[in-house]
Formats: C-alpha cells, sequence, structure tokens
C-alpha cells in the first residue's frame, strides 16, 4: 500500500508539470483555435537561460524569477514580430509558422548551450521539512510551486482588470473590441504568460531528468493529452486533465506496461479522447445550425 501511495504522490508531482504546460496550451488556443508545437522547446529554452544564470552565481529562486520574466518577455516578442503578422493568413500557413518556431527553438538550444546531458539543482533537495518516506523532496516542493502558479493565474484572470480582458478577448474578439479591449495586445500578454508558465515548468522537470534540447519533447506530448482530456478550451479542464494524466501515466507503466511504453500509452489516450469525446471531460460542444 505504501508503494501505491508512492507512485500516486509521484504521479501527482509529474501532473502539476503536466497540468502547468496544459495550461500554457489552452491559454494560446482559446485565442488563436492553434496548438502551439513550440510550446515544450521554448520551456526548454527558459530553462537553459535558468542553469546559466545559476552557474553565474545568481541565487536559485533570483535566477527562477530572472527567468521568467525573460520568458514572458520573449512570448510577447514572439506574438508581435512573428505570430501577428501571420494572424489572417490560413491555419495551415500559421501551423507552419508555429512548427517552425519549435524546430528554430530547439536548434538554438543546442547551438548556444550545446546538446551534451546537463545536471539542474533542485531548491528542495537538501530541504530537511520535505523529507519523507513517500515522495521525493523536489517532488513535494515542484508540487507546491506548480500549485502556487496555478493558484496566481487563477486569481489574475479572475479579479485584475487585465485578466478579465484577456479571458474576454479569448471569448469574443468582435465583442471586446467594441468595448475597446486592445485585443492585439491581450493576445501578446497570452503568449506571454504561456512562456512564463512553461519556464515554470521547464525548471521543476529539469532536476528529474537531464537537461538538453529535447527534455521537454515527451512532456509537451503528456500535457497535450491532459489538455485534450479536461477539455482544449477549458483552463481548469486542463489542469484536472493533466493531474490525471499524471497519476494515470505513473500507475499504467509501473503496473501494466512498463516505463518504456508509457509514451505510447499517451498517444493512445490522444486518439481515444478525439474519438470519443473531442471537447474533452469539462469542454464545450457545440452545435450549428445548416
Amino acid at each position: 500500500m505504501e508503494f501505491l501511495i508512492q507512485q500516486i504522490l509521484a504521479g501527482l508531482a509529474a501532473g502539476g508539470i503536466y497540468a502547468s504546460l496544459g495550461l500554457a496550451l489552452v491559454m494560446i488556443y482559446r485565442a488563436t483555435h492553434l496548438i502551439n508545437f513550440a510550446q515544450g522547446e521554448m520551456a526548454t529554452f527558459s530553462t537553459y537561460i535558468a542553469l546559466k544564470l545559476i552557474r553565474a552565481g545568481l541565487p536559485y529562486w533570483a535566477a527562477f524569477v530572472v527567468t521568467v520574466i525573460v520568458s514572458f518577455a520573449l512570448g510577447v516578442t514572439i506574438e508581435r514580430v512573428i505570430v501577428r503578422p501571420v494572424e489572417r493568413a490560413p491555419h495551415l500557413t500559421v501551423v507552419i509558422v508555429l512548427v517552425g518556431i519549435m524546430i528554430v527553438f530547439n536548434s538554438m538550444s543546442g547551438w548556444l548551450f550545446g546538446t551534451t546531458l546537463e545536471m539542474f539543482p533542485s531548491p528542495f533537495a537538501s530541504s530537511a521539512l520535505l523529507e519523507n518516506r513517500l515522495i521525493s523532496p523536489h517532488a513535494a516542493g515542484s508540487i507546491i510551486v506548480v500549485f502556487a502558479v496555478l493558484g496566481v493565474v487563477h486569481a489574475f484572470f479572475r479579479y485584475t482588470p487585465i485578466g478579465l480582458a484577456m479571458r474576454a478577448a479569448a471569448q469574443n474578439e468582435t465583442s471586446s473590441r467594441l468595448a475597446g479591449i486592445r485585443v492585439g495586445w491581450m493576445l501578446a500578454l497570452g503568449w506571454g504568460l504561456a512562456a512564463a508558465i512553461g519556464s515554470v515548468a521547464g525548471m521543476m522537470v529539469a532536476p528529474t531528468v537531464y537537461l538538453d534540447p529535447n527534455m521537454m519533447a515527451g512532456i509537451l506530448l503528456y500535457a497535450f493529452a491532459g489538455a485534450l482530456l479536461g477539455g482544449i478550451e477549458s483552463p481548469m479542464g486542463a489542469v484536472l486533465g493533466g493531474f490525471i494524466v499524471g497519476v494515470a501515466e505513473n500507475l499504467i507503466g509501473t503496473y501494466v506496461i512498463g516505463p518504456e511504453l508509457k509514451l505510447s500509452a499517451a498517444l493512445i489516450l490522444i486518439i481515444g479522447i478525439l474519438i470519443v469525446r473531442p471537447a474533452g471531460l469539462f469542454g464545450v460542444t457545440y452545435a450549428v445550425k445548416v
């Protein structure tokens, strides 16, 4: 029983990473109705920035904050410079642009930081407060950090004028423009916020895996599965879906198919959701009259 509890807690720690990255995917999807394929590569690039800052002598949490700010600015810049000029183009054109951004960030990570595996430090590794038999200190700390980030994001969207404006712009662009909301900038802020959340996910997952330019490839797949399971247009659904996928992936990988086939299980889950319930558990199904 203790081993089962350990696996569930470890799954919750991984699920928190999937939930935060899934939330970032949903934020971009609600505004553009497209999946940001570069989300994982952007998170990896941000994690490399954090590692360089730490090795330059900056304390971990100072490097954490600087990385989040830099990632936010990077996300806004990408939307303004690269995505905005093609926002009215056909969806296939935008998809190609997003795939191009993914390839560019992957190549830049290898070019600027190298392709060798890197160890990323954990701020919780020696924490006596988080030490216990059921879950590692880093896993426990990452759960706390992820919940704190999700809480801040929820409060931002629910109680701040900018957050409410971003929600309005995502739900109805035309009405938002008529109400005086600068929809273009709301989209840019959404990209920035998604990049910042992705950077947190990258910094939390890096200590449990080796950092390399392809670190987030599998993580993004799990996050995508969680977002689809909860509902690709539902932020809360994406968060819950991420936690469900995290626990299920850990239990299935331990008791059923083994760790080598866990990614295959995620792909099967994605296909099954798209076939059975494309809107997800908490998504909205639209009916169109013809």
